[in-house]
């Protein structure tokens, strides 16, 4: 007789960066991952996050089983429990803690969104607390409110349209360019893109907005505009005028490093060739400038004839529905009493009191600096619980050393994630989540080149009790009486999730995928979703609620120009970048990538490190005012001298429970400041750009 063949099988499904993958599985095992070939959003080779998926599905570190703690916090003593008993302690817990000091006293903190949608804020609000922590203040929010405000919807640059000319800032990757089509690179570091670039500017790190109102000067001086629209379609253009009349090149200069001739010419470039784009990425949502930063370059794009054009910034079809909107997050029910005590509240962050409607869309979130100083000094009131769902706070959020003192004190920590990290280590219960592998869902990808989809994703595997995290929502929803504002179990919770689009998630199975449609010229027809019904360069909303109604740049703290006396102790700028890697605080425990990169790098101009004593691999201490951290040198040409690049979001699995995984050793958060000034908009800390020293650490 012949060896049996094992069974085999291959699925669809999609990867969470967007990309259609084909999983591979022999007798229910998943072995492999490939590129699905048939989806447009997938590349040439597969991407990390799916290179590694079978890794990370399988690894022995993660957790399988609802844990609860037994010895002191941190001591890494833990108990197993059933869901039963885990759910029903957190349920109690919530319930008492409510009852003797209301219901603002339980917080919630959530990461990177599962399923695209935030049923973290939905459980939050209907159980009657304001206080939920989120990334949103830092990451794709206040680009998409100065958007928002500026011309009135999320506009997306319409990339597969092959525009005849890219402004590429701060983004990771390059844009695929047809021959003969123009690039213009912002960016700190000499990037893959700025090697090939027509126009590299090189900013000094958090300058972006001072860089920006550079180019709105030559373009608006110059009459590069596209007049005839800029007559018909917008308000504020006269003021807008005077205004930039404030950054001359000579000043923008001396702000930003950029020589102003280049300034010149990036703006030349992409005020004369059409059709053009801005593409900005992460790295201006986190200081102090990080909502003007978008409307600057919001009204450029508007400006220069570039909206809702082939090519351009365009809109796009929402398949189903906003994904933090009202619907989904029932802010709604969330009463007003409730709201106004939310934690933060006296710093006047959006959303304001407002009835527009694209308020509604906005997040009521608190910001992690607020919540932490709010437990620590128990102003406005104390804070006893946190429950935490795929977030890591020792690790991401600035100042990690008040971090750390306000988790100590917390009554109660509830922790759900893949495996045990540094914030889980100080829980009371953690709870073992479900991989992207683990759970049926919808991927919603609204802005994908221009694009929007709906994509399946497909469960293909169970290890030990992990749970999707809506699961877990909807139980502990169903034992805090809540079970009306959620869904019986995860089927029917993805058929109400695709009523909008008049399907079940069984006939979408069989779909695999939707496309929406792009929309060009809206306008045309209904004019522009703002109080005027135009672009407002000059916004009044802004105005009204308090905000500065044109772009206007404020140096951030601990500079070479707001701190002048600081530079002889302090003489570097640091920034800090993604990684190419790992996902945020994510994955430091899968050997494959350990392999490419053991650890946490700083990035010196070679010049500087001979200056410091410093060779390429040494470990070097970074120190600012409010601590240090080590990690190791590598020497890189393409960065300015004055400037260090930093690794963030380190921690190091292997060393331990019991050092909490040494996650002040080089978490660049013990560097960072959690004090004011916050961005006026969005309560952004300042998270890159302020002066530090660099020095080579003892063997």
């Amino acid at each position: 007789m012949g060896t049996k063949k094992p069974k085999t099988e291959v699925v669809k499904s999609v990867c969470p960066c967007g990309s259609g993958i084909l999983v591979c599985l022999q007798e229910g095992r998943v072995v492999k991952i490939e590129v699905d070939t048939d989806s447009p959003l997938s590349g040439q080779a597969i991407c990390t996050t799916s290179r590694v998926a079978t890794e990370k599905l399988y690894h022995p570190n993660r957790l399988k089983y609802p844990q609860k703690r037994v010895g002191e916090r941190g001591e890494g003593k833990w108990q197993r429990i059933s869901w039963e008993e885990a759910l029903d302690t957190i349920a109690e817990k919530l319930s008492s803690t409510k009852a003797r000091y209301g219901a603002e006293s339980v917080a919630f903190a959530k990461g990177v969104r599962k399923l695209n949608c935030d049923y973290v804020s939905r459980l939050a609000y209907v159980f009657g607390t304001p206080n939920v922590v989120g990334i949103d203040h830092v990451c794709y929010v206040p680009s998409a409110v100065g958007r928002l405000i500026t011309y009135g919807y999320d506009g997306v640059s319409d990339l597969t349209s092959f525009p005849q000319c890219v402004l590429w800032w701060g983004t990771r990757g390059k844009p695929d360019l047809r021959d003969g089509a123009k690039l213009i690179v912002v960016n700190t570091m000499k990037t893959e893109a700025a090697a090939i670039a027509d126009v590299w500017l090189q900013p000094r790190p958090a300058t972006d907005l001072a860089l920006a109102l550079g180019m709105l000067n030559v373009i608006v001086n110059e009459e590069l505009y596209d007049q005839a629209f800029v007559n018909q379609w917008t308000v504020g253009f006269d003021k807008l005028r005077e205004h930039v009349q404030q950054y001359p090149l000579q000043e923008v200069e001396q702000i930003t490093w950029v020589p102003a001739e280049k300034i010149a010419e990036a703006a030349r470039l992409f005020a004369r060739v059409k059709p053009a784009c801005i593409k900005a990425g992460n790295a201006m949502e986190d200081n102090l400038n990080s909502v003007q930063f978008s409307r600057a370059i919001a009204i450029m794009d508007a400006i220069t004839g570039h909206l809702g054009i082939p090519g351009g910034i365009i809109d796009v079809e929402e398949i189903i529905c906003e994904l933090g909107g009202p619907e989904i997050t029932l802010r709604d029910k969330l009463p007003k009493e409730q709201e106004k005590k939310k934690i933060g509240a006296e710093h006047g962050f959006l959303p304001p009191n407002s009835l527009w409607d694209m308020v509604a869309h906005m997040p009521l979130e608190i910001k992690p600096q607020c919540l932490v100083k709010a437990i620590l000094e128990e102003d406005p009131y104390p804070v006893k619980v946190l429950c935490i769902f795929g977030s890591n706070p020792l690790v991401t959020w600035s100042n990690a050393k008040n971090t750390y003192k306000a988790l100590n004190k917390l009554d109660f920590l509830v922790v759900a994630d893949l495996v045990m990290t540094p914030t889980a280590a100080l829980a009371d219960i953690v709870l073992p989540v479900a991989t992207y592998l683990e759970l049926d869902g919808v991927d919603v990808l609204k802005k994908h080149m221009g694009m929007s989809y709906l994509q399946l994703q497909q469960k293909v595997a169970q290890i030990g009790e992990c749970w999707p995290d809506v699961k877990i929502l909807i139980e502990l929803a169903k034992r805090l009486g809540l079970a009306e504002y959620f869904w019986e179990d995860i089927p029917h919770f993805l058929d109400a999730f695709l009523e909008p689009a008049g399907m079940t998630f069984e006939e979408f199975r069989q779909q695999v995928r939707i496309a929406g449609t792009k929309r060009y010229r809206q306008y045309l027809k209904n004019g522009f979703n703002t109080p005027s019904g135009k672009v407002e360069i000059y916004s009044s909303l802004f105005e009204q609620w308090g905000y500065d109604p044109l772009p206007v740049y404020r140096e951030p703290p601990e500079t070479p120009r707001s701190a002048p006396g600081m530079v002889e102790e302090y003489p570097l700028i640091l920034t800090s970048q993604h990684e190419d890697l790992f996902h945020h605080s994510q994955d430091r425990h899968l050997e494959t990538l350990r392999k490419e990169k053991p650890g946490p790098v700083t990035t010196l101009h070679p010049n500087t490190a001979s200056k410091l004593g410093i060779a390429d691999g040494d470990l070097v201490y970074i120190e600012t005012k409010r601590g240090r951290i080590k990690q190791t040198a590598t020497l890189n040409t393409g960065i300015d001298p004055r400037v260090v690049n930093v690794d963030y979001s380190w921690w190091f699995p292997e060393k331990g429970i019991s050092q909490l995984y040494c996650w002040e050793e080089s978490n660049i958060n013990m560097l960072t400041d959690d004090e004011p000034p916050y961005n006026s908009e969005m309560g952004s800390t300042n998270l890159r750009g302020f002066l530090c020293k660099v020095y080579k650490a003892e063997a």
